[in-house]
């Protein structure tokens, strides 16, 4: 098994294109890590250059105590897994996980064992004579997966590897993935646009944005402590709520005053939510006071049951309920508070409905203040 050690890692292409800035990442040996963020910030750049599919323009990539920036991809002790899972359509099964065990000149019933024991970790063994085109998409995805498993290799690469499944077969392969994964006791890099795999899978997300790695954390930290706006707004489903606000202090506390009062038609409102005394630093709240701020607050933290609004000393909002969406478990509210669109969690016997006025309470240890001008977090 191996660690890996990526240093000053970056990738340049001819006219001056960036695709990958500076990214120092230590993966521990069998660890599970995840590289997540939109279409284009360089994550699957970073994982083909681990690989050795992308040459490394600029750092040092270390895999153990081995430098392997000049190492071809063959000799890595590495395998990837694809998102378009690249099965050979004229083999079968058996034959697609035993193909690079015959090119390494594996004896015949070495290779047998081996394809056979992935075979009944991935629960395929009754697949091995068919073809990929007589397979589900999730049968597919395990012969990949077997294919890789053969191996033994010391990292397991997977770039968006359950990207062409359906949801309900994404959600099973997603704890397949972390089962074989606490088997084989291998590190596992895993590329993913979707902040669910990557918040309910791995032991450590990197959250990449435009080439640069923006913060790398647990997936609990990430999501309570974002280091800037966008890994707070990239991080949970439904996103962050962002509002446009200005920072008070009010009768010598600090306060986050927004919305939009008239005093000339006496239309709209203005609202307060005072920051817990938990929360105040004073040094990087005093610099912001009477200047604009973003607050944020997960759905999860506006309320609009009685017990909360009862409760609340601040924070209570008045919205107009837009669309209400019945999940099941919750319901999603889609609310606009003067002007400010948000989205409240809240319990599924609700009784809002669209076009309804309702009070609704942000909960003020759960905010969130972010500097509007450098988007950096000031407190989580």
């Amino acid at each position: 098994m191996a660690s890996l050690s990526l240093r000053g890692i970056y990738k340049k292409y001819p006219g001056g294109v960036v695709a990958v800035s500076d990214v120092n990442l230590e993966i521990k040996d069998k660890e599970f890590i995840i590289l997540v963020g939109p279409s284009g910030c360089g994550k699957s750049t970073t994982l083909r250059m681990v690989a050795g599919l992308e040459e490394i323009s600029e750092g040092e990539l270390y895999i153990g105590d081995r430098l392997v920036n000049d190492v071809a991809p063959k000799d890595r002790d590495i395998a990837m897994v694809f998102q378009n899972y690249a099965l050979y359509p004229h083999m079968t099964v058996f034959e697609n996980m035993a193909f690079g065990l015959k090119l390494r000149k594996v004896p015949k019933d070495e290779i047998a064992r081996k394809v056979e024991e992935a075979a009944r970790i991935l629960d395929i063994s009754h697949l091995l004579s068919r073809k990929p085109k007589a397979l589900s998409g999730g049968q597919r995805q395990r012969v990949a997966l077997g294919r890789a498993i053969v191996r033994e290799p010391q990292v397991f690469l997977l770039d968006e590897p359950l990207s062409n499944l359906d949801a309900k077969l994404r959600a099973q392969m997603r704890t397949e993935i972390s089962k074989l994964h606490q088997k084989l006791g291998t590190t596992f890099i895993y590329v993913t646009h979707d902040q669910t795999e990557a918040m309910t899978m791995g032991d450590r997300i990197v959250v990449m944005k435009d080439g640069f790695v923006q913060q790398v954390d647990s997936p609990q930290n990430l999501y309570a402590n974002p280091c800037n706006l966008f890994v707070a707004g990239f991080m949970g489903s439904p996103q962050m709520n962002f509002i446009d606000a200005t920072l008070r202090k009010i009768d010598g506390k600090y306060t986050v005053e927004f919305g939009s009062e008239d005093t000339k038609t006496t239309r709209g409102k203005k609202y307060y939510v005072e920051v817990p005394e938990a929360k105040v630093d004073d040094a990087a709240l005093s610099e912001l006071v009477d200047k604009e701020i973003i607050m944020g607050i997960r759905p999860e933290n506006i309320h609009d049951e009685e017990m909360f609004l009862s409760a609340a000393k601040t924070g209570i909002i008045e919205a107009e309920v837009e669309i209400t969406e019945m999940m099941g478990a919750e319901t999603y509210l889609y609310l606009n508070c003067e002007g400010i669109p948000m989205t409240a969690r809240v319990d599924p016997r609700s009784t809002a409905r669209p076009q309804d006025t309702i009070k609704v309470a942000i909960d003020p240890n759960k905010i969130h203040i972010f500097d509007k001008e450098t988007e950096k977090t000031v407190i989580n």
